[in-house]
């Protein structure tokens, strides 16, 4: 992924306008590591790390929000590039974990399924 993905900055939500998204049918993009997932998650998110999003995105739905999300906002601000490159309705969705939970958006702890 070129450096262009990480400086410019995709459309952005907070944590609260994703979660009313997600209950207006938009889907979570995790875009962290497997051991970061591991620890903790948002239930229903789809776990596609950045390293694998070129080739991963091929299943994510093309008649959905794609909000993507990270710890600190970096990695999903590029992935949010790229999927928008690739033709996807995404966001990025800013202030990672701590605004999410801050929201009142749950967390699962632990592996879950598939990732």
């Amino acid at each position: 992924m070129s450096i262009r993905h990480y400086l410019h900055r995709a459309p952005a939500v907070s944590a609260a306008e994703a979660i009313e998204a997600v209950r207006a049918g938009a889907l979570i993009i995790d875009v962290r590591r497997r051991f970061e997932w591991n620890r903790t998650h948002i239930p229903g998110a789809i776990h596609l790390p950045l390293e694998q999003l070129t080739t991963g995105c091929e299943e994510l739905p093309d008649d959905r929000l794609l909000i993507t999300f990270c710890t600190g906002g970096l990695r999903s601000y590029g992935a949010a590039n790229l999927l928008i490159d690739y033709g996807f309705d995404a966001k990025n969705m800013s202030g990672g974990l701590i605004d999410w939970r801050a929201a009142g958006g749950a967390l699962e702890v632990g592996p879950r399924g598939e990732g």
